[in-house]
Parts: C-alpha cells; sequence; structure tokens
C-alpha cells in the first residue's frame, strides 16, 4: 500500500505494531495517531474485509492526505479531527460500546519536521509555530515571548531534558526584552549563543532538546497522553489490545507506568493478612520489556532510533 507523497511519512514498526492488535474481520479498531495513515493502512488490510477504523488526526494536512492513502476502504473507516484525549468520548459518539484495539504512535511525523513553515524544525527558518492542530490558538510564539523565565526553564529541564535549561531560558527573557521572538531561526541563534561551545559540539543539534521541550508544552503532550492511555484501557474490549509507540523517555515511562498499574492486582498494605481493596488486574501486560527497531529498520528509518513498543491486553 502506497503513502501520498504530499505527506510522506514513514510509519515505525510498520507490521510489528499492527500485528500486536491482532485485527481481525468484524472488529473495530481506533488508529488515535492516523499521521501518513501507514499504521491505519495496515489495521484497514489486515481485517479485511468487515473490520473498521476510527482514526484520529489534530493536522488538516494528514487528515486531506489520509482519505486519499485509504480511498481503497472507503466505507470501513471514519476520520476524525480532533485530540485523542477525547478518545472515549469519540468511541460513544460513533455510537460504540467498545473496540477490539487502540493505537499510540507519538512524536511528530516526518512532514510536520520536514515542512520549514510549521516551525517544528531548528533545520529551518520558519515562523515560530509547533502547533499540531493549527485551529488552536496558543503557539510556540506564545510561549516564547510570554511565559516567565522560570516556566520556560521547568518545561525545557523536564519535557527536553536538557541539562543548560537555566541558561537558555535566561537569554530567551533577555533577547525578547529588546524585541520579540519570531522565527524558529532566531531562537536557534539564542539556544546557540547560551549553550558553552564544548556542550554544543556534544549528542546532535545543540537545539533539539529545547525543540521538543517547547513542542511538548504548545500541545500539552504528556496530559494529553497520561489521560489518553487510561481511557484506551476504559474503551477496549476483553480481549482487545492497546499498542503504544512512543520516542523518548518520558512518554517511555508514562507508557510503562500506566500498563503496569493497570495489571496490578490488590493494593493493599503488605502487612494486611487479607485483601480488603478487591482491585482487580485491568489489562495483562504483553512486552515486560518494550520491543525496539531492528537493524533493517534503521537502516530504513533512521528516525526510528529512539522508539519504543509496548504492548498490553485487556483483561
Amino acid at each position: 500500500m502506497s503513502e501520498s507523497t504530499t505527506f510522506h511519512h514513514v510509519s515505525v514498526f510498520a507490521n510489528e505494531a499492527v500485528e500486536a492488535l491482532q485485527p481481525e474481520p468484524d472488529h473495530i479498531y481506533v488508529d488515535c495517531t492516523l499521521g501518513g495513515a501507514g499504521h491505519s493502512g495496515r489495521i484497514l488490510q489486515a481485517s479485511s474485509p468487515t473490520g473498521r477504523l476510527i482514526a484520529i488526526d489534530q493536522d488538516l494536512t494528514a487528515i486531506a492526505n489520509a482519505k486519499q492513502v485509504l480511498a481503497p476502504y472507503e466505507g470501513r473507516f471514519t476520520i476524525v479531527h480532533s485530540n485523542f484525549r477525547r478518545l472515549a468520548d469519540i468511541v460513544a459518539e460513533q455510537g460504540l460500546s467498545g473496540v477490539d484495539g487502540v493505537l499510540f504512535d507519538l512524536g511528530v511525523s516526518s512532514p510536520q519536521l520536514d515542512e520549514g513553515e510549521r516551525g517544528f524544525s531548528y533545520q529551518h527558518d520558519a515562523p515560530l509555530d509547533m502547533r499540531m492542530d493549527k485551529t488552536q490558538p496558543f503557539s510556540a510564539h506564545d510561549l516564547v515571548n510570554t511565559w516567565s523565565q522560570d516556566e520556560i526553564m521547568k518545561i525545557l529541564y523536564e519535557y527536553g531534558e536538557e541539562k543548560w535549561s537555566k541558561r537558555i531560558a535566561e537569554f530567551i527573557v533577555k533577547e525578547r526584552a529588546k524585541a520579540p521572538i519570531e522565527t524558529t531561526g532566531q531562537l536557534v541563534d539564542i539556544i546557540k549563543a547560551a549553550i558553552p561551545a564544548a556542550a554544543r559540539r556534544e549528542g546532535g543539534h545543540p537545539a533539539k532538546r529545547t525543540f521538543q521541550g517547547i513542542r511538548i508544552a504548545v500541545n500539552d503532550e504528556l496530559n494529553v497522553f497520561a489521560e489518553a492511555i487510561q481511557q484506551a484501557i476504559d474503551v477496549l474490549n476483553p480481549g482487545g489490545r492497546v499498542a503504544i509507540i512512543t520516542f523518548h523517555s518520558l512518554e517511555d515511562r508514562m507508557a510503562k507506568q500506566a500498563l503496569q498499574e493497570a495489571a496490578r492486582g490488590c493494593i493493599c498494605p503488605q502487612e494486611l493478612p487479607i485483601c480488603q481493596c478487591d482491585n482487580e488486574p485491568r489489562v495483562k501486560v504483553i512486552t515486560r520489556k518494550p520491543i525496539v527497531p531492528s537493524e533493517e529498520e534503521l537502516a530504513h528509518n533512521p528516525r526510528a532510533r529512539s522508539a519504543k513498543l509496548r504492548i498490553a491486553e485487556k483483561l
């Protein structure tokens, strides 16, 4: 199956993530991150001829492309322009009491990174934006120019895992006092000035972690994800599966902890001789350790290097 050249995105774990859901005819699946429609197309293919898919995305460009890519499966899929923090509502709005599989493929798709004007990339000079959903009002420009030094430092440190967060935040606030910071290029120059030369030569592009931190904050990605994992477990039918692809340690830790918590039975204090909480495990964790990309996949798609796949099954 082909993906449109206007929004070309190579799906990570294209086969593994879809196989994890065990698609079958007459079953219903949700792709929470439609993107280039690579996973969605494979789910529809594997669940032929009667499997159904609900696909969610915030990006109208991705949705327009996906309608072309998925055209061979017309009548078997519904695309919803929304944020996957509304997962449970979206399932209910489709008149469903439950679904048989939920897929998350987190992070920014290649076209969003590669299209300079979206403002996600530190490689292209463009207006500061970074909104996954361009209909939302709050952008990277607002964050960089209005948040306090402490708030900026906190998100760079926590979401970007940037050890120079304090210094970068100081430089941002100092520069914006002269004139608003309008473009990604200006921000990259500020970051480079803030990080000492020796540190700039280590670990990839010096702006990578700052841009990640700002992007996560602008789109409220971690809070959205925390809510959506719980909803995914709620909407699954017994035997249904959730597959989660993450791209950095914060997301992976959240996925791991959420699935482990949902798999726990009794939560009573150890000193109680008899269980009084009646807490039942909700899922069985299928992947004790996450699946990581093969050498073959990395050769085709170097952006997959940090990807991890975790799978759980509803009890």
